[in-house]
Formats: structure tokens, C-alpha cells, sequence
């Protein structure tokens, strides 16, 4: 599904970690935070030990706890409601647009908006950008955060700016499977530095002064002035993680041109869905998601897939659907339509850099293979 470019660079700079005898964040740590923040064009960033880190870590810095709301895409990985769920408010779940756009639906995030409404999630599914501009209004008009889930989007340009940029606060994964790697962990930015500073302090304790800084500063002692958590990064991840960004610019356009592969190769079945095929602008490619034709069953499909030697994954069950939101929140009583007809037809196929163009033809083409025989089967 997912092959990350680990190199002599990336080595050669894990090594130089390891020979400093340096490992916890520090100096490495630092210089990776600036670059990905010039990257964005934002004025700092902080590295943390994953991309759910980063979301907690954003709720916790907004201070949203019991009594509060957080409106979630149903359609997305479970940490943006679950670090919801762990800060004591209500994940309240918002549909996807339509079959041709997987992110959060503007209009039912306006529908869900409450009293106790205190941050609107958007996650740019598949490195696409979410309806950022409308979400902003809305958020900015109920006095509400919005918070990018920008996992799948790494250095993805908009009119408005980069992507975890525009909101207010930006999260960031850089998981094994994830565009650029570090292994495990994240980024964080925020529009407001007061926000950002907070949630420096939030990822290491609450403490005044780091280990870094009492070491090779000579800082004695520190202060806890609320509480935090253990959410750092290594240097090793630091290390990996500069080299990963500058290898994204590479990445991006090999990932542009697997994915118009697959799109021609796809042609060939027009009962596919290809969501976002449609959109112009920037993208990270980070899934080349399809959706199956209505009635085919996905799972003898990707049996088919899987004998043809061809690897899938599935993004995403929704989440309003999982055993513990329909137990603690009830989170089946509202019908989200349009998540619920895509979500057991959804197919996510084989997409990264190391690919060849031959190679998206071949998972394509055993698509098409797979939906006419499971079709065949299901008559």
C-alpha cells in the first residue's frame, strides 16, 4: 500500500544523531521545527511524537473539556474524535460532501452547531483540501476553533495559504505510511503564538525549562505550571523528518503522475468512482482512493486484489459506526447519508513514489478484473 523512501540521507543523518549521544528532543528537534515551519510559511511549529499527539494537544491548548462539542468528520481516522472523547466534551460526527468529495460537509457543520460548540475539525482526506474558506466563516462566526487535520497534507498550497495554515490550529502526522515519515510523529502550528507557546509547554510536563535547555544551558531546576504530557519527539525522528521534507517535492510530483495513471487506466470502468478527480489546484496524493460500484462486495473484491498480487486498505469505517461511539455517544441516532453509502465502497489502491507507471496500470486494470468477477459471483 505504502513504501516510504528511507535513503543513505535519511541513514546518514540518524547516524550523526546517534554519535551526538543526544537522543531526546533537542537541538535536531529545533532546526526540523523551523524548516517545516518555513515550509508553510508559518511563523514556528513544534514536533511532537505523533499526529493523534498533535490533536490532543490541540484540545487540550484550547482548553475544551466536559460540556463542550467538537464537530468531527465521521469519515476519517478515530483520533480526532477520540482525543475529543479523552478531554471529557462530545465528538459530534458531520457528513462528507458527496461521492465526488470525501472531506467534511460545510452545510452539516453548519446544521450541528450549538451552544457548546467549541472546534470543527477539518480533515483533508487524502491530501485534498477541505472547504476551507467556508468552515473558516462559519468557525469565525459562532466563535468556534477550527482545527486542520492536515495528516494526509504535508506542504499542500491553497489561495488562502498552506494547508494548516488557515485555521487555527494545524496538525500535522508523519506516520510510517504517511507522505514524509518520521516513523511515528507530528507537527504542530497555530495561528496564535500565545496557542503555540502552550502547546510547547503541554507536550513536555508543563515544564519551564526543558531537559535541552538545562543541560547545555546551565538552567537549574523548573517550574510545573499546569498539566501536560509526555508527547515529544526524538532526534532520531528529527533527523529523519528534515530529510523527509526536503525529499517532498520530488515525492509530490511522482505521486501527481500515479495518479493520472490510475485515472486513465480506470477509464476503462466507468461504474468506478474516482473522488476528487474533478478537483484543480494542489493535492498531496496521499490516497488514490476509489469507490466501488454499488452492490459489488468490496471484500471479494479485494480477495480478487489480493491473488492478483496487489495490495488495498480501506479509509475510512466510519467512525460514527465503531462499537464505542454508538455506546457513549449514540452517535447512530442521526443518519449521515452520504457517508454511509460510500463508506462500504470505498477501496484505497497502492499509491507511492517508489511506484512505477506500470504498476498503477496493473492494480487498475486488476480492479477492473476484480469488480467484473465479484459482480459475476454476486449474480
Amino acid at each position: 500500500m505504502a513504501d516510504s523512501t528511507i535513503d543513505v540521507e535519511e541513514i546518514e543523518a540518524v547516524t550523526e544523531v546517534l554519535r551526538s549521544r543526544w537522543l531526546t528532543a533537542g537541538s535536531v528537534t529545533r532546526a526540523f521545527e523551523r524548516e517545516f515551519a518555513a515550509a508553510l510559511g508559518a511563523a514556528d511549529a513544534v514536533a511532537v511524537s505523533s499526529g493523534t499527539a498533535a490533536l490532543h494537544l490541540a484540545v487540550l491548548a484550547l482548553g475544551i473539556g466536559p460540556g463542550d462539542e467538537v464537530i468531527v468528520p465521521s469519515l476519517s481516522f478515530v483520533a480526532s474524535a477520540a482525543v475529543t472523547a479523552l478531554s471529557g466534551a462530545t465528538p459530534v460526527f458531520a457528513d462528507a460532501v458527496s461521492p465526488d468529495d470525501l472531506t467534511v460537509d460545510p452545510g452539516d457543520v453548519r446544521r450541528l452547531l450549538t451552544a457548546r460548540t467549541r472546534a470543527i475539525v477539518a480533515m483533508h482526506f487524502g491530501g485534498h483540501p477541505a472547504h476551507l474558506d467556508e468552515l473558516a466563516a462559519i468557525a469565525r462566526e459562532h466563535g468556534a476553533a477550527l482545527i486542520e487535520d492536515a495528516a494526509h497534507a504535508p506542504v499542500v498550497r491553497t489561495d488562502a495559504g498552506a494547508l494548516g495554515t488557515v485555521g487555527d490550529i494545524g496538525c500535522f502526522s508523519f506516520y510510517s505510511s504517511k507522505n514524509m515519515t518520521t516513523g511515528e510523529g507530528g507537527m504542530v502550528v497555530a495561528r496564535d503564538p500565545g496557542v503555540l507557546d502552550r502547546i510547547r509547554s503541554l507536550r513536555s510536563h508543563a515544564l519551564s525549562t526543558s531537559t535541552w535547555d538545562r543541560t547545555r544551558g546551565g538552567v537549574a531546576g523548573y517550574d510545573v505550571d499546569g498539566l501536560g504530557l509526555n508527547y515529544r519527539p526524538t532526534e532520531i525522528s528529527s533527523a529523519l523528518g528534515r530529510v523527509q521534507l526536503g525529499r517532498l517535492p520530488e515525492d509530490r510530483v511522482r505521486r501527481r503522475e500515479l495518479v493520472a495513471e490510475y485515472r486513465e487506466a480506470l477509464a476503462a470502468e466507468p461504474r468506478v468512482g474516482l473522488p476528487f478527480a474533478e478537483r484543480t489546484g494542489d493535492s498531496a496524493h496521499h490516497l488514490m482512493a476509489v469507490l466501488l460500484p454499488p452492490g459489488v462486495p468490496r471484500d471479494q473484491v479485494r480477495a480478487h486484489l489480493r491473488a492478483a498480487g496487489v495490495q488495498t486498505s480501506v479509509h475510512y469505517p466510519p467512525t460514527h459506526r465503531f462499537s464505542h461511539y454508538l455506546r457513549a455517544f449514540d452517535s447512530a441516532r442521526r443518519a449521515l447519508p452520504v457517508t454511509e453509502d460510500v463508506a462500504p465502497r470505498l477501496l484505497s489502491l497502492p499509491l507511492h513514489s517508489r511506484m512505477s507507471g506500470a504498476d498503477a496500470v496493473l492494480a487498475a486494470d486488476a480492479l477492473v478484473t476484480a469488480v467484473h468477477r465479484s459482480g459475476e459471483e454476486r449474480a
